[in-house]
């Protein structure tokens, strides 16, 4: 009997990831390999390095892929089918899902890689430490700011494909245009790049956000100090909104900003302060598996 290997593939950027889990062995990483995008030579192009990718699995498992999960930049649009709101622009308005399963001769799973994310550490919580956590919120604050929603072990994604996309909820006028064409987007204030570009307006001075939290907590510079408050205020701000609206049991947060301990302390104080509640017990935790949350995610779609 053909072994029913799980296999998913990341989308990014630059690089493919491709990842073949073992479903006998709790999901044990029996392959993984990277493979340049190559999107700048088009969407062909890159429907084409998937389909490598997958040969690659093929190879290595000595067995057919027969199914596919795959985390993409952007989303799958439930109405018309086509990736919208990608980074990789080339991915933009095709019907990606439908032409790798006519490419690839395998059933095909899309998912936003916010998702995919979420899936996995969703899957770990509730595996480990949360068996009975109804709903899981999977925030990624980096270079963007995006979010996948689990409830009961099954990705949501609503009736746009959006649901848990709170990077584009209006927080704070201060934070500017958004490159998706409104203005204060949480995206522009708790990214990684936002945070950086508010100590410049403070200081001049373009400095990488790892050396401004690190200021911050030696407290040799003032203007650090404020922009690491204020990223806890407006994350506050943020976040007590959707755990008003989810009441999520647990909120991982991925992406190099959640890399920041006092996220994790004086950041949940200031959700705390907002929660429609008298006490909080949702819990904010780091990824179970850092930068390889995606691709597992996107395994463990089928």
């Amino acid at each position: 009997m053909q072994a029913q290997y799980k296999c998913g593939i990341d989308l990014g950027g630059t690089k493919i990831e491709g990842i073949a889990l073992d479903p006998q062995q709790e999901n044990k990483i029996l392959f993984r390999e990277r493979i340049p995008t190559l999107s700048d030579k088009g969407y062909s192009t890159v429907l084409d390095q998937i389909k490598s990718m997958v040969e690659l699995l093929e190879q290595n498992l000595g067995n057919k892929v027969v199914n596919l999960g795959l985390g993409t930049p952007g989303r799958l649009d439930p109405e018309s089918q086509l990736i919208k709101n990608s980074n990789s622009v080339c991915l933009n308005d095709k019907p990606m899902l439908k032409d790798l399963q006519e490419l690839l001769n395998i059933p095909v799973k899309i998912e936003n890689d916010a998702n995919c994310f979420a899936v996995s550490e969703a899957a770990h919580l509730r595996s480990t430490v949360a068996p009975n956590a109804e709903i899981i919120f999977g925030i990624i604050m980096g270079t963007g700011v995006g979010g996948g929603l689990v409830v009961n072990g099954k990705v949501v994604t609503g009736m746009h494909g959006i649901a848990g996309e709170w990077g584009h909820n209006f927080l704070d006028e201060s934070g500017g245009k958004c490159y998706c064409g409104k203005i204060g987007c949480v995206e522009t204030i708790l990214s990684g790049p936002a945070l950086e570009r508010y100590y410049i307006s403070l200081t001049g001075n373009k400095t990488p956000l790892k050396e401004i939290v690190k200021s911050a907590e030696d407290k040799t510079d003032s203007a650090a100090i404020k922009t690491i408050d204020r990223l806890h205020l407006f994350f506050g701000k943020a976040t007590s909104q959707m755990i008003n609206v989810l009441d999520p049991a647990y909120v991982v947060i991925g992406g190099g900003v959640g890399n920041i301990d006092s996220l994790y302390t004086k950041g949940a104080s200031e959700v705390e302060k907002l929660v429609f509640n008298d006490y909080m017990k949702t819990k904010f935790v780091k990824p179970k598996f850092g930068d390889s949350s995606g691709v597992i995610g996107a395994a463990l779609l089928f």
